[in-house]
């Protein structure tokens, strides 16, 4: 048998499959915080908050309504949407223009506040979401046995991140939204309520960590402390792909999802930090990050 390293060559296709799906996660999860900080340059703490409440929102929805998994991709990010617009309106909006620590800081008390009641309701314990029986078993695809819902989880996330990207990069509402950014009254003197717009980006940055929130909770435990073990290595993926970069959010998602699948094969102790490794490396070689623009 072939090997790398001592490694099996056999087992590093299902690594790669795996690799993948914690990319997707990575992807559209810094997507979110990409699309606020380049819009809005709001440092958004709680986005591991607000990913969490998607999966709560999920889990609830299906115990006590029973909402299914459909239903909840869409009533979840839609809540916790709405709730983000609400946040922004009363609290993020007052510092509209201060120095980008001021949002991290009001955004990292939100979190805290939005974790707190979760945890002390529902406990540190996780609770289990089942996967939707349209989804269940998996494929055969010779080099591994892949569960089918973990092959839906990659390609709905590549779809929403590239159709986000499409958005802003290649329409006039994205052509608006990224003018508003560089000069906001030059973009109002067209009519154009940029307020309004700037909170339903933020809204809509939100909604997509309840969306990731949702596709996680089949496969990771529903808890109150998700979103808070996940957030220092989602602010880690957007740092290297750049603050604010759209393209780099999603690039480098995936990207650093497979390097950490594949350094728990070679080198298992270096695998939870391999992503902060990287994220030096790049900070000390591009400070902007790899598809950032210098200032």
């Amino acid at each position: 048998m072939m090997t790398i390293l001592g490694v099996p060559l056999s087992v590093l296709p299902g690594q790669l499959m795996f690799g993948l799906v914690n990319g997707s996660f990575y992807a559209i999860l810094s997507l979110g915080l990409a699309v606020i900080f380049g819009l809005l340059h709001v440092i958004n703490f709680a986005h591991g908050a607000q990913y969490m409440m998607g999966a709560f929102v999920a889990w609830m929805a299906l115990t006590y309504f029973q909402v299914d998994f459909w239903w909840a991709l869409l009533v979840a990010p839609l809540a916790v949407g709405i709730l983000a617009v609400a946040l922004e309106k009363l609290l993020i909006s007052r510092i509209a223009g201060l120095d980008p620590l001021y949002s991290l800081l009001l955004t990292f008390g939100i979190g805290l506040m939005i974790q707190g009641p979760f945890r002390e309701i529902y406990g540190s314990t996780g609770h289990r979401y089942s996967v939707p029986a349209a989804l269940a078993g998996g494929q055969d695809l010779g080099f591994a046995f892949v569960p089918n819902y973990r092959l839906w989880v990659i390609a709905a996330s590549l779809t929403v991140c590239l159709l986000t990207w499409f958005v802003i990069e290649k329409t006039k509402l994205g052509s608006y939204l990224r003018a508003a950014t560089e000069n906001r009254e030059l973009v109002e003197t067209f009519g154009i309520n940029v307020p309004r717009m700037v909170t339903l980006t933020y809204g809509f940055g939100a909604a997509l960590a309840a969306f990731a929130g949702v596709l996680a909770a089949p496969i990771y435990s529903v808890n109150p402390n998700m979103g808070a073990d996940t957030i220092a290595v989602i602010f880690a993926v957007v740092v290297i792909g750049g603050m604010g970069s759209i393209s780099g959010a999603i690039v480098t998602g995936f990207s650093l999802g497979i390097l950490e699948a594949l350094t728990k094969v070679f080198y298992p102790a270096a695998s939870s930090t391999v992503i902060f490794v990287m994220m030096v490396i790049v900070l000390l070689l591009k400070p902007a990050g790899l598809f950032g623009r210098a200032p």
